[in-house]
């Protein structure tokens, strides 16, 4: 199975979300995590610590995609129109994590717009960054993405400091010291589950 995640604004959990699904992935099966990122942030995070699964720049994927699985592709941000194409057309998943404050979900929309145009219905969206209540703004935004029909993970991805330890630590977010690395874990768990149906 390949997955790609795309992120279309900064800081919307891209690199995270690549990481964290390829981890799942590689309990179910050989897993192999491409970088094609030109900032190389899942390449850093796989150096400063130990990950449970190789990774492997976008040059050399086709040479190594052999013999496994599951491939995740960790995307650069902001793609053009083409590479968008591109994307879609070439994975059996395309993952559109996105925070649920206007201005992500205004970048969002555009991109799923022109993947409506194009006829490409392979995408599903993921909330990032969720804030705990009260704060409803994920409410919101879910409420308006069901309502206009596109589709999203059920699970979503709270904003939680764990994450961040993770990537200082070169390690998957349920092997950092937190108190919350459990609950962060269980997040992302439930989206693999969800794309293995």
């Amino acid at each position: 199975m390949y997955i790609t995640v795309a992120g279309f604004k900064g800081g919307v959990g891209k690199t995270t979300t690549a990481v964290h699904l390829a981890c799942y992935l590689s309990q179910q099966g050989k897993t192999l995590l491409v970088d094609g990122d030109p900032n190389r942030s899942a390449t850093s995070w796989g150096k400063r610590g130990n990950l449970p699964f190789k990774i492997v720049d976008l040059m050399a994927a086709s040479k190594h995609s052999q013999g496994h699985n599951h491939v995740v592709i960790d995307t650069q941000a902001r793609p053009n129109q083409d590479e968008i194409e591109a994307l879609a057309d070439g994975c059996d998943l395309l993952i559109l994590p996105t925070t649920p404050d206007a201005l992500a979900i205004d970048a969002l929309l555009q991109t799923v717009d022109l993947l409506q145009t194009l006829g490409n219905g392979c995408f599903k969206i993921l909330l990032t960054q969720v804030h705990p209540k009260p704060v409803t703004m994920a409410q919101q935004a879910r409420k308006a993405l069901e309502g206009a029909g596109l589709p999203i993970f059920s699970g979503q991805i709270r904003r939680l400091i764990a994450y961040e330890k993770a990537t200082l630590a070169g390690l998957p977010v349920n092997k950092v010291r937190d108190r919350n690395a459990k609950n962060a874990w269980r997040d992302y768990e439930t989206i693999g589950k969800e794309i293995l149906v």
